[in-house]
């Protein structure tokens, strides 16, 4: 679905709001938080991304959407509804990482494999200012992960292990192609 507003822009890497620790949200139903929200909900859907932070939109602030869903760029993605999380933080819940393919709308052309944690309890705030928890495995706690990186200045190519481990996205498109054929 295409919403008809104003395209916003990503930052990319390099950009120093992509560098910063997120602040946390003081004020849940401000206007400012809800526009921020509006913004972020709006790029997501319009990118076709799984998950956005919005130091991505260069705003440095603790506030993630997650929302998986198939598409070119993820098309073995579960489906989900977005789900907005104000001042998240994460409890691993099983140990074991598994490497995956991330790429990222702050970093265009890229992909690569990160290892992430397979279980996470992600604890968070609704828009209301209610305590939410979430229970995410495999696919969507990766998503989760990746975006909660961008609160704390990292990107996802500052976890991978191997510089082989990095290909173009036209590369990764071939591949999926191939998977799917």
């Amino acid at each position: 679905m295409k919403i008809n507003q104003k395209e916003v822009k990503f930052a990319q890497l390099g950009d120093e709001v992509l560098k910063r620790q997120a602040l946390m949200v003081a004020d849940f139903q401000s206007i400012q938080t809800s526009e921020i929200i509006k913004t972020m909900m709006t790029a997501l859907l319009n990118s076709k991304g799984v998950g956005l932070a919005a130091p991505q939109i260069f705003h440095s602030l603790a506030i993630v959407i997650i929302a998986s869903r198939p598409s070119k760029r993820y098309p073995l993605a579960p489906e989900m509804e977005p789900i907005v999380m104000i001042n998240p933080s994460f409890k691993v819940l099983l140990t074991d990482k598994i490497k995956d393919w991330e790429g990222c709308l702050s970093v265009s052309g890229v992909r690569a494999l990160v290892p992430r944690y397979k279980k996470i309890k992600i604890n968070y705030f609704d828009q209301q200012g209610h305590k939410q928890k979430l229970i995410a495995e495999d696919f969507i706690a990766r998503i989760f992960q990746h975006e909660y990186d961008h609160l704390n200045g990292l990107v996802y190519l500052d976890r991978v292990e191997d510089d082989e481990d990095i290909i173009s996205e036209a590369a990764f498109q071939e591949m999926m192609q191939q998977l799917c054929d």
